[in-house]
Formats: structure tokens, sequence, C-alpha cells
């Protein structure tokens, strides 16, 4: 892989007890590229997901051995702060999770958190944000309504909006459209394409057209293993492994 790399995994191997989850996982993310992870439920798809930004640090059962490297740097080096690390790798999880507040603040509760508390500054990143979430146009008429007013599509964009607040590099998604209808979710594989021109993306999913749709790259996962990882396009339309064409086929998952 040519182009500059922003994550990378090496000889990763997580356990949840004596549940070996994650094994020899090695892999390099394409910075301001989208990937996809796929692969049948209990592969590691999400498991791996949550490494990259520790939060796995938040179960107590599990360890990690080998290396996760965010811009040439291990996350796990005793030196490394957490705080820092979550919000240079921000995540979106399968539900939209807004707090039981106003649009306006759930966008704004990392700046405040991070010490931001001028009201300018505080309008710009929220403006910016939810443009760059593309629901500014939607709620800028609405900002002190209640979040969990707005639609399930327009809270999982409130929920990026939120996680662009704090500028992170790189923005994880598990799963982000499961909980959406067909609308909703086109709005936001449509913003995973646009948000790559300034983030890296990395995305969880079982909705194999959503990967050849919406992602650069593609990575497929059994049993914990990372199988194969190339190009969407070599994936899909040549695999090198046959285990990956029969998933992809649909013989079996």
């Amino acid at each position: 892989m040519d182009e500059s790399t922003i994550l990378e995994t090496k000889d990763l191997n997580l356990w949840y007890g004596q549940k070996h989850a994650l094994v020899e996982i090695s892999v390099r993310v394409p910075r301001n590229r989208v990937t996809a992870l796929i692969g049948p439920s209990g592969c590691g798809k999400s498991t791996l997901l949550r490494c990259c930004n520790r939060m796995n640090d938040l179960i107590d059962s599990s360890r990690v051995t080998g290396e996760i490297l965010f811009d040439g740097n291990n996350i796990h080096d005793p030196r490394a702060d957490v705080y820092t690390i979550r919000e240079k790798i921000g995540m979106v999880f399968q539900k939209p999770n807004p707090f039981q507040k106003s649009i306006y603040e759930n966008v704004v509760y990392g700046p405040r958190i991070h010490g931001v508390s001028e009201k300018k500054a505080l309008d710009r990143i929220a403006e910016e944000s939810l443009k760059g979430a593309a629901l500014w146009d939607e709620v800028k008429d609405r900002l002190h309504e209640p979040a969990l007013a707005l639609s399930g599509g327009q809270q999982q964009r409130l929920c990026i909006a939120r996680c662009l607040a704090v500028g992170p590099e790189v923005i994880l998604m598990d799963e982000p459209c499961s909980a959406l209808d067909p609308i909703a979710t086109a709005k936001i594989e449509d913003l995973i394409i646009r948000l790559a021109q300034q983030y890296t993306v990395v995305i969880v999913t079982h909705n194999m057209q959503q990967a050849a749709r919406a992602s650069d790259y593609t990575g497929f996962m059994y049993l914990g293993k990372l199988v194969e990882f190339d190009k969407t396009t070599k994936i899909f339309e040549d695999p090198g492994e046959e285990l990956t064409e029969n998933y992809i086929t649909g013989r079996f998952g």
C-alpha cells in the first residue's frame, strides 16, 4: 500500500478472559480514506475497532499484546494519554446516543470539557461541526431544542457532529447505519465519503453493499483473524482468499 498510514496494528492479540478474540492482527489504515471491516457476527470487527481508541480498557477482563500505532506512536505506551487518544480517535456507535440536552449543548459538550468557554468560539465550533455532519441546514433554527426530538438519522449525524467538535483525526464508526432506514442510511453513507476528504474513517458494517459503496479499503475478518485486506474493488471483484470469496458470494455468514 503506497498511501500514508495513520493507524497500524502489529501482531495485535486481545483476550476477554480466556477467549482469544483477536489473533495476530497486522493491518495498516491509510490516511484520509474510508476503511471498512466486514465479516460474520462475532468475528472481532467491533473488538478491533474499539482497540483503536482503547475502549476495551473499560472491560476488566480484556488483555492486549502487540502494538497499535497512531501517527507512529504506540497508544498502549505507559506515557500515552488515553483522553488525548480518544480526542484524536473519535467513536460513533451503532445506535445514536445523544445526551439529554439541546442540540447545541450536545455538540459543544466536548469542547467545554477541554476548556473552551467563550460563546463565540463555541458557536463557531457548533456551526462548523454541524455543517461537517451535514446537519446544519436542518437544525440551525432549533439549536436549543432537545436533541432527542430529532429523527434517528438526524441523531446519528448529531453524534458525528459531536465527534467532529473535538477535532479528531480518525473517526471510528461501529455499524453506524444498522438502526436507520434506507433514506437515513444513504445520507450517512454520503457523509462518510465526504468526511474522508478531511478525516480518516473506519467503519464496521454487516452490509457488504455498504462497504462496496462507501469504502476505499476493506478488511475481511473471520474467527478473530484478518483473512484479507486490500482495496475494496479488489476484495469484491477479485479476492485473493477462497474464504473471502465464499463470504462475499453468500456461501456462509
